[in-house]
């Protein structure tokens, strides 16, 4: 499923505070910050029309096995799990049911344009790549919003305010590719041979990263107990399984999860 969105339909759903925090302005008066986002408003009216943003999401029946996601397809996303001492020792995979459930995976992105055609003035290339990546988030909300209520429909009768969705207090998670609990951005490649992201114009670096830079990917699981964690340090003897279940040599895999090992 694809969604086309114009810019006006995602402004409501973005989150200003990360914005701020972009501009390094999260710690500034109020009326300095009101007056960045007046500036970021204009800036996006400009832009209505001439960008939009888009979403791809698929919906399919799944379940866990070990720390493998498996697909009705019987294609895998494998996972990793919390070691640290400590930890609750979780895997994403733990908030599917082993024998029958169901899954979200997606990837929203913006036009190109807005990446490549401010060049020439170094305050709007700033100020639009910001807001570009604050449009792919926002999308991300709406959509997943969209899913929970109508596609999905497991919480139809869900009315949050726009504060109470930026803080999540919807059932599930939308964990998103290189976030604490999906960090191998490789796993990218994953969720492209199952979505196609080139059909919202998407392409992958060969580390897995998306271009447009302003994108985002990831899966959406409706599990009420699932909620957000930090995978933190793996040992040596998961880091080997982990690349032995990605199908992929243990070195390629550890260049992916430097900053876990």
């Amino acid at each position: 499923m694809i969604i086309d969105y114009d810019i006006h339909q995602l402004t409501p759903y973005i989150n200003w505070d990360y914005f701020f925090y972009a501009w390094g302005m999260h710690n500034k008066p109020l009326n300095e910050r009101q007056k960045l986002q007046e500036e970021a408003v204009s800036v996006l009216s400009d832009l209505e029309g001439k960008y939009r943003v888009h979403a791809l999401f698929l919906l399919m029946d799944a379940h866990s096995e070990g720390d493998d996601i498996v697909l009705a397809d019987g294609r895998r996303i494998p996972l990793l799990r919390q070691q640290q001492p400590g930890s609750e020792c979780l895997c994403l995979a733990d908030f599917l049911h082993p024998k029958h459930d169901r899954i979200g995976l997606f990837a929203t992105t913006v036009d190109m344009g807005l990446e490549k055609d401010f060049d020439n003035d170094t305050y709007l290339k700033m100020m639009v790549q910001l807001l570009a990546d604050r449009l792919a988030e926002a999308a991300a909300e709406s959509m997943h919003e969209a899913v929970r209520k109508t596609y999905w429909g497991y919480a139809p009768d869900e009315q949050l305010t726009m504060q109470q969705l930026h803080v999540e207090k919807f059932q599930g998670i939308r964990p998103a590719v290189g976030y604490p609990s999906l960090p191998d951005t490789s796993l990218n490649f994953v969720l492209n041979e199952v979505l196609d992201f080139h059909q919202i114009g998407i392409r992958l670096t060969e580390s897995g990263a998306m271009k447009p830079h302003a994108s985002v990917s990831g899966l959406m699981l409706a599990h009420p107990e699932a909620h957000y964690f930090s995978l933190g340090t793996i040992g040596e003897d998961q880091l080997q399984d982990y690349a032995c279940r990605r199908g992929l040599p243990v070195e390629v895999i550890r260049k992916f999860l430097t900053s876990n090992l």
